[in-house]
């Protein structure tokens, strides 16, 4: 495999850093290609989850009639929601589907990642004081969501860099009414609320004008050494 030096990698990452950014508005007349939206959406399968147990899911809304039925409650997205090329609603998994004991982590356990029964035992003993004592996520439901919704954030922040490789503008949205969004998207049996809720949106395109320059703490006050 061709392997680039350090210094270009370098560049090319630190490029990309700079160049993603929240975009506002995007181009409506620009759309991305299939192959490179394909590459996104892979970047968030293979992203890293607590366990390996993947809490999320990803409704990719091309529909016209429903984004616009979403602008009323997405207050944050009024002006993505329009002009995005590709519009996306990131889903975490509820505690229905991720206690230590119900059917979707049995699922994955067993045939995804294809634990033989000793490991799969100890696994699942490990997860449940994991869940029991270590996070104490069976004590609130909320709680149990709110640790799948930090993964989720981790792959949709994998979906984002990803296009910012290709010069992909991107836009992650926390401004919305959680229970108006999951109210429609269970009157279009798009989401069963037993089993996933709306985590955050996030929005991909092409913008319309080049953004402010970054403005971001020094690495001397986010970072501390311990040596």
């Amino acid at each position: 495999m061709y392997k680039l030096d350090k210094t270009t990698i370098h560049t090319t990452i630190r490029e990309a850093l700079h160049f993603r950014h929240a975009t506002k508005m995007f181009d409506p007349n620009k759309k991305i290609a299939e192959d490179d939206f394909n590459l996104i959406l892979e970047s968030a399968r293979l992203a890293p989850s607590s366990f390996g147990f993947e809490p999320w899911k990803f409704v990719v809304v091309q529909n016209k009639e429903l984004r616009e039925q979403l602008v009323p409650y997405a207050w944050g997205a009024k002006n993505q929601l329009p002009t995005a090329s590709h519009f996306i609603i990131a889903l975490a998994r509820t505690a229905k589907d991720l206690r230590y004991d119900s059917d979707y982590v049995m699922h994955m356990m067993r045939d995804i990642h294809h634990l033989p029964e000793e490991a799969l035992l100890a696994r699942h003993s490990f997860f449940r004081n994991f869940q029991e004592s270590d996070f104490k996520l069976l004590e609130d439901e909320r709680r149990m969501f709110d640790w799948a919704c930090k993964q989720t954030y981790i792959a949709v922040s994998n979906m984002m860099n990803t296009a910012a490789q290709m010069e992909i503008d991107s836009c992650p949205i926390e401004g919305f009414d959680k229970e108006k969004l999951e109210a429609i998207l269970t009157e279009r049996k798009v989401i069963s609320p037993e089993h996933f809720g709306v985590a955050v949106m996030v929005a991909f395109g092409y913008r319309m004008k080049e953004p402010r320059p970054k403005t971001r703490l020094p690495l001397t006050e986010i970072v501390e050494w311990i040596e």
